[in-house]
């Protein structure tokens, strides 16, 4: 998943989805101040399609179809970016029998299309947003270069993960994907009472988590997520010093939503 761990919790040998998510001990504890026990490393996960939605409403992430987040993206080497991140309004049925929400990521150098996503999303009864896979490509000369990276949460041993928790606290941890070898990305929640300032506005209460790579050790970033806006900052501090800001957010109409998720990968390109 792109940039748009020991844990806190401990291992289950398996989380099952009742309530959202169950404990460790077998009990749901999705309650009202309550702790929620969230999937970890390669810990397998019994879903219930019926327990999921397309209609992501977390409100540090909220996907209402037709919504597009624009972020300016600059790279180590002083390389800048475009990121186009658009809620479509098309769902897609995940091998795992949840129909997810799909959601267009393109990323763009001097206006040239260079990366292409749809990454899949649901949210549980407990608020929890997942992630259930993504279909990419990635571009040089105007030609797709490369698939890596693509998973679908219940095929070829892939497993879904959380983009979002329901009830974020500091110290809560939780696998952001998982392909054993391929994919193993972590997240952890330091602080929900952070300040952040990117081109579009200023914000507070600003939810902070740190990124990891089980594959990648010296890889760490933070990320910033704003109430009722969702990602609006992104800083590389380690394996890359990278920033990503939000720089505009808005509501395209229907038509423009169907499109970014009706439109083959890249566009006019095959």
């Amino acid at each position: 998943m792109r940039a748009i761990g020991p844990g806190a919790l401990a291992a289950c040998a398996a989380v099952t989805i009742a309530l959202g998510v169950a404990s460790c001990g077998g009990e749901s504890d999705a309650g009202p101040g309550g702790s929620t026990a969230l999937p970890q490393g390669g810990e397998p996960v019994e879903i219930d399609p019926a327990e999921f939605s397309t209609e992501i409403d977390n409100p540090y992430w909220p996907m209402a179809p037709g919504t597009r987040w624009t972020y300016a993206e600059t790279e180590a080497d002083g390389t800048r970016l475009e990121v186009v991140v658009t809620v479509t309004s098309e769902t897609k049925q995940i091998a795992n029998g949840v129909t997810a929400r799909v959601v267009r990521d393109t990323v763009s150098e001097d206006g040239e299309l260079i990366e292409d996503t749809f990454d899949w999303y649901a949210q549980d009864e407990a608020g929890n947003v997942w992630y259930m896979g993504e279909d990419t490509a990635e571009f040089e000369r105007g030609r797709i270069s490369s698939r890596e990276g693509s998973f679908e949460a219940g095929a070829g041993g892939a497993l879904p993960g959380i983009a979002m928790p329901g009830d974020p606290e500091p110290g809560l941890a939780y696998r952001q994907e998982y392909l054993e070898g391929e994919a193993e990305d972590n997240g952890e929640v330091l602080s929900t009472e952070e300040m952040a300032q990117v081109p579009y506005g200023f914000f507070e209460d600003v939810l902070l988590t740190k990124d990891t790579i089980t594959l990648e050790p010296r890889v760490q970033e933070l990320k910033f997520y704003a109430p009722e806006v969702g990602p609006a900052l992104v800083l590389g501090v380690s394996g890359g010093a990278a920033r990503e800001e939000l720089v505009d957010l808005e509501q395209v109409n229907a038509a423009a939503a169907e499109q970014a998720g009706t439109a083959p990968l890249g566009g006019r390109y095959p």
